[in-house]
């Protein structure tokens, strides 16, 4: 039983910058990999950024040096620092965090319930 509350989505004009939080709380041994998928309308889930528990980053070849995820390991949280956005950035953005269980001692992975972000041209 892990909880993803994600914020800070919205309308947002192209240029313009958002920066999204995920917070994780519940039975939560340890955190492996934080990260946010994106889904348009159409279009199937892609990722856009993953961040490890050391700090090593990935992101996707159409976010690179516009986007910058980060996290905050005493709080469980991840953020994305989202500037220069296009209208092609609309989508439906989704916390995805693994780790291991403090209850089962086993590994899980939970989906937050997703946030929206509209870039106007």
């Amino acid at each position: 039983q892990v909880q993803l509350v994600e914020s800070g989505g919205g309308l947002v004009q192209g240029g313009g910058s958002l920066r999204l939080s995920c917070a994780a709380s519940g039975r939560i041994l340890s955190i492996n990999y934080m990260g946010w998928y994106r889904q348009a309308p159409g279009k199937q889930r892609e990722l856009v950024a993953t961040i490890t528990s050391g700090g090593s980053t990935n992101y996707a070849d159409s976010v690179k040096g516009r986007f910058t995820i980060s996290r905050d390991n005493a709080k469980n949280t991840v953020y994305l620092q989202m500037n220069s956005l296009k209208p092609e950035d609309t989508a439906v953005y989704y916390c995805n965090v693994g780790g291991l269980s403090s209850w089962t001692r086993t590994p899980f992975a939970s989906w937050g319930q997703g946030t929206q972000v509209t870039v106007s041209s």
